[in-house]
C-alpha cells in the first residue's frame, strides 16, 4: 500500500475511534483521490456513510471494496451491520457467517451477528453467539452488554443486570450498559437505582438523537434547587405518548413554587390549554420566553424522587374543555348509539424501535371481537397489509381521513365507551383521559408498564393484558375476548 494512503487511513481511523466523523471524511477523500480503488479507503468511507445512516451509500462502498478484496471478513461485518440497520436480517445473517468463515477468531462479528439473532428475537441464540465473542475476548464490553440485553428480553434480570456492570466495569463510560441496566431496574419497579441511570440517555448518540437532545444556557433543574419564585421550561422528549404520559407533572412542580412554562407539541396544544399548574403555553418550534432551569419531562420522575406509589395524577388529568365543538362533531358524526362503543388500535408507528414487538395485523385481532359492539378504528395511519382487512369488515368504522389531530382522536374516545389499544400514544391519551382503556402488551414491554400486574400506576381507568410469552398474543386476546363477552359499561 502506497505510504501516504496508508498514513491517511491511520489517520481516519484515530478519528473514527474517537466519533470524529468530519475529520475521518477528509482523511478519506483525501486517499481516495490518491487511489479510487483502494478497498480499505472504500470500507472505511462505507463504515462512516452507516454511521451517518446513508445506508445506500454505505452499501454502493463496501460491495466496491468487496469485488476489490472478497475475502475480507472486516467489510463483510460491515455489510452485515448495515443490512441490520435496514432491517434485511437475512442479508445480515449472510454477510456475517461468511465474515465468521474467513476469520472465526474475529469476536466482534460474532457479537454482530447476536444483535441480528436479537433483532429477530432468537434471544437464546443470540445468547451463545455473544459467549463466543466473549470467550475470544473476555473484556470485550460491548459483548457483555448485548449479552444483558439478551438477558432482559428472556426476563433474567439479575442477570442483566450483572453483565451491564461488567461491561461498566470494563469501560466505566459505556452509557449504552448504563441506559440498558436502567432499563432492567425501572421495569421491575426500581425507580430510586433506575431513574438515575436514565439519565444516561443523554450521553448515548443513538438515544439523545431520538429523544431529541436540547441545548440551553439556563441549567437543568433535578430537584436540587429551590424553584420558589423561579420560571420552569418544561418541554417533551421522545414520542408524544411519552409527553402525554409526564405532562402530569407540572403540577407538582408548580407546587414548589415554580412559575411553569410547558412547551407543547402543535397537535397537542388543544389538549394541554387546562392542565392543573401550567402558567403559560408555547408551542414547540417557536420562540421561548424567558426561564430560570428548565427539564424535559421525563427527567421529572427523578427530579421529584417518584417511586412506584407516589406518581402523580393516576385519575385524568387531561380535558376536552378546551374543544366543546369536536365532542359535539364527533358525537354527531356517530349518531344514535345502539351498542357499546368500542375504540381499537392493533398497530403504531412502523418506524419506532420496538415496533415488531408491540403492533399486530388487524386480522389477527378480528378472531377475538364479539359481534354485539360496535368498533371504531382510532388509527391515525392504516399499513397496506391492514387496508384490505379493513375495507372489507364493515362491522369496524374507519374515520381516518377525519382525525386532523389529538383533539379529533380525544373528541373521539371520549364518545366511546372503551378502548383497546397496543402500547401506542393513544393508550397514553385514553388513560390520561380516564376513559376505560384496555392495553396489550409484549412479553417484556416498555418499563413504564412495569411486570405482572394488570393494572397501572400511571392510569387509573387502564387494564393491562400481557403476553405470556414472546410473540404469542394469543393468551392475551383470549383474555380480551373474555372480558368482552362480560363488558359493562
Amino acid at each position: 500500500m502506497n505510504q501516504q494512503i496508508g498514513f491517511l487511513l491511520n489517520k481516519s481511523l484515530e478519528c473514527l475511534r474517537s466519533s470524529n466523523l468530519e475529520s475521518a471524511d477528509l482523511y478519506l477523500k483525501q486517499a481516495i483521490r490518491l487511489q479510487t480503488n483502494n478497498p480499505h479507503t472504500l470500507r472505511l468511507l462505507g463504515v462512516i456513510a452507516a454511521k451517518r445512516e446513508r445506508y445506500s451509500e454505505a452499501l454502493n462502498y463496501l460491495k466496491s471494496s468487496l469485488k476489490l478484496l472478497p475475502k475480507n471478513s472486516l467489510t463483510l461485518s460491515n455489510l452485515g451491520n448495515v443490512f441490520l440497520a435496514l432491517r434485511d436480517y437475512d442479508k445480515a445473517l449472510d454477510a456475517y457467517d461468511k465474515s465468521i468463515n474467513l476469520d472465526p477468531k474475529y469476536e466482534e462479528v460474532w457479537s454482530n451477528k447476536g444483535n441480528a439473532l436479537y433483532a429477530l428475537k432468537r434471544f437464546e441464540e443470540a445468547i451463545a453467539h455473544y459467549d463466543k465473542a466473549l470467550g475470544l475476548k473476555p473484556d470485550y464490553y460491548e459483548g457483555w452488554s448485548n449479552k444483558g440485553s439478551a438477558l432482559h428480553e428472556l426476563k433474567r434480570f439479575d442477570e442483566a443486570i450483572a453483565h451491564y456492570d461488567k461491561a461498566l466495569g470494563l469501560r466505566p463510560d459505556y452509557h449504552e450498559a448504563s441506559w440498558n441496566k436502567s432499563l432492567s431496574l425501572l421495569l421491575q419497579g426500581d425507580f430510586s437505582n433506575g431513574l438515575p441511570l436514565y439519565e444516561s440517555r443523554w450521553k448515548l448518540d443513538k438515544v439523545s438523537k431520538a429523544a431529541g437532545k436540547r441545548v440551553f444556557d439556563k441549567p437543568t433543574w433535578l430537584g436540587l434547587e429551590s424553584l420558589q419564585s423561579k420560571t420552569i421550561l418544561l418541554y417533551g422528549e421522545q414520542g408524544l405518548g411519552d409527553f402525554i404520559q409526564f405532562c402530569r407533572y407540572s403540577k407538582p412542580v408548580s407546587d414548589l413554587g415554580a412559575q411553569v412554562i410547558l412547551e407543547v407539541p402543535e397537535s397537542l396544544v388543544s389538549l394541554s390549554a387546562n392542565l392543573q399548574g401550567v402558567s403559560r403555553i408555547v408551542i414547540q418550534g417557536g420562540g421561548l420566553p424567558p426561564f430560570d432551569f428548565q427539564c424535559p419531562l421525563l427527567s421529572l420522575p427523578l427530579a421529584l424522587q417518584t417511586n412506584v406509589n407516589n406518581i402523580p395524577h393516576v385519575s385524568s388529568y387531561i380535558t376536552l374543555h378546551n374543544i366543546p365543538h369536536k365532542v359535539v362533531e364527533w358525537r354527531t358524526r356517530l349518531g344514535l348509539k345502539v351498542k357499546p362503543r368500542i375504540g381499537l388500535v392493533w398497530s403504531g408507528n412502523p418506524q419506532h424501535n420496538n415496533d415488531n414487538n408491540r403492533s399486530l395485523l388487524l386480522k389477527d385481532i378480528l378472531p377475538y371481537l364479539p359481534n354485539n359492539f360496535e368498533y371504531i378504528s382510532l388509527q391515525k395511519d392504516i399499513r397496506d397489509a391492514d387496508k384490505l382487512t379493513l375495507e372489507s369488515n364493515p362491522k369496524i368504522l374507519n374515520f381516518s381521513n377525519n382525525l386532523n389531530d389529538f383533539g379529533d382522536t380525544a373528541a373521539l374516545i371520549d364518545a366511546l365507551d372503551l378502548v383497546i389499544t397496543v402500547d401506542t400514544s393513544v393508550a397514553h391519551l385514553s388513560g390520561a383521559l380516564g376513559k376505560k382503556t384496555w392495553v396489550l402488551l409484549s412479553h417484556v414491554p416498555d418499563w413504564r408498564w412495569l411486570l405482572d400486574r394488570n393494572d397501572s400506576p400511571w392510569y387509573a381507568a387502564v387494564n393491562l393484558y400481557r403476553q405470556s410469552t414472546i410473540d404469542d398474543w394469543g393468551g392475551a386476546l383470549e383474555n380480551i375476548k373474555k372480558d368482552l363477552l362480560a363488558f359493562d359499561k
